[in-house]
């Protein structure tokens, strides 16, 4: 037996009405069809019904864009206004906090200055995969942008130290290493705030 397939779910309300009333014109006067069920008069009074219901909701969300239209129209208003009142107090009052709020208005926060990232801890330097190579890592910062990192061949001195790169997350290879040589790694972290001090150092021979 064939099956109809009526897709009902898929249609939109309009597409909907004219499948209904194609059907109903269809099996009007169809003799292979003598006795609907439900009738067609029934099929078409539900029809009319959800069409009218249709051109309902049609009609009130029509009047509720103008609505909203206008109202955004009041609010760009009401927010120049109040922008226009806020600078005439603001002229008046300067940074007299205390005379802005008389005025029911609120003074601006002063903009806070950013702190330092804290300092890199746990630096571990392990022997890399080829010659010269070591792995350098380092536990995350909070609020870290990136990390610099220098070394310094043994012994480590003041003026030994040698920008080796930028790192965005925490760790990084490190190649191009003399091997046989011992070297001193150290890690800075960078944020909003600036640079944050170096961290302990860490050691090893490179392979």
């Amino acid at each position: 037996m064939a099956r109809i397939r009526l897709n009902l779910k898929n249609l939109s309300i309009n597409d909907k009405l004219a499948k209904g009333r194609h059907i109903v014109t269809a099996m009007t006067n169809n003799a292979n069809f003598p006795s609907p069920s439900p009738p067609l008069t029934e099929i078409t009074s539900v029809l009319d019904e959800l069409g009218e219901a249709f051109s309902l909701v049609q009609s009130a969300k029509s009047e509720v864009a103008t609505r909203v239209v206008n109202q955004d129209h009041v609010e760009a208003r009401v927010d120049q206004a109040l922008t226009q009142l806020a600078g005439y107090v603001e002229s008046v009052a300067g940074k007299n906090e205390a005379l802005i709020t008389s005025a029911g208005m609120e003074a601006k926060a002063p903009p806070s200055t950013p702190t330092l990232p804290g300092v890199p801890q746990a630096v571990t330097a392990n022997a890399g995969e080829h010659d010269g190579e070591i792995n350098l890592f380092w536990k995350t910062v909070p609020n870290a942008r990136s990390y610099t990192i220098e070394a310094s061949l043994d012994p480590a001195t003041a003026t030994g130290w040698m920008h080796l790169g930028i790192a965005t997350s925490a760790g990084k290879v490190i190649s191009n290493l003399m091997s046989g040589k011992r070297y001193w790694f150290r890690v800075a972290a960078i944020g909003a705030g600036g640079q944050s001090g170096w961290s302990e150092h860490a050691t090893k021979v490179v392979p």
